[in-house]
């Protein structure tokens, strides 16, 4: 009989760590992309129900929705990613060169961004002095929209605004 403890328990618990450790880098995207999933699933759900009913056109009417739900779902989720690839570059450079203002400031407009340099910051041991200097520039945890998408909620759609977005780090 083999002594060894089962590895599947460590296992499930280095999963649950990294998804925390996630939700803890990019928080706001999270949430966002998992309530457009239950939503966007629910209204999928009833669409597929009302179509099964032979109610055609209803069913067509609610899929419409639920596929935008679905999309922005997707959207959140890569713009997630994107914030667990900036904390890991964050992370390298306050390792690496320790704290400096200017390597935060590029990322201090966007809420998202914010959260996932603090997450480094704290990671490395910095996580005061990060939260002090957002602080001092007037961030506060209401401060939820893009700096530039305040003044034009339009420049969502901006090529250089997603760009900045979704890859980060790049000029």
């Amino acid at each position: 009989m083999n002594a060894r403890p089962s590895a599947l328990p460590r296992l499930r618990a280095r999963a649950r760590a990294f998804v925390f450790h996630l939700f803890r880098v990019a928080p706001l995207p999270y949430a966002t992309g998992s309530v457009s999933t239950l939503v966007g699933a629910g209204i999928g759900g009833l669409s597929l129900e009302l179509l099964a009913e032979g109610a055609v056109i209803a069913g067509a009417c609610l899929a419409l929705p639920a596929t935008g739900w679905l999309g922005l779902a997707l959207l959140c989720l890569a713009d997630a990613w994107c914030r667990h690839r900036e904390y890991r570059r964050i992370k390298r450079m306050l390792d690496r060169w320790g704290f400096h203002p200017r390597m935060l400031a590029p990322v201090s407009a966007s809420r998202c961004q914010r959260d996932a340099a603090l997450a480094a910051a704290r990671q490395t041991g910095h996580h005061s002095k990060a939260h002090i200097f957002f602080r001092d520039l007037g961030y506060r945890w209401y401060h939820l929209l893009p700096d530039r998408c305040v003044d034009n909620p339009l420049r969502f759609f901006d090529p250089a605004f997603l760009r900045a977005t979704f890859l980060p780090g790049k000029g």
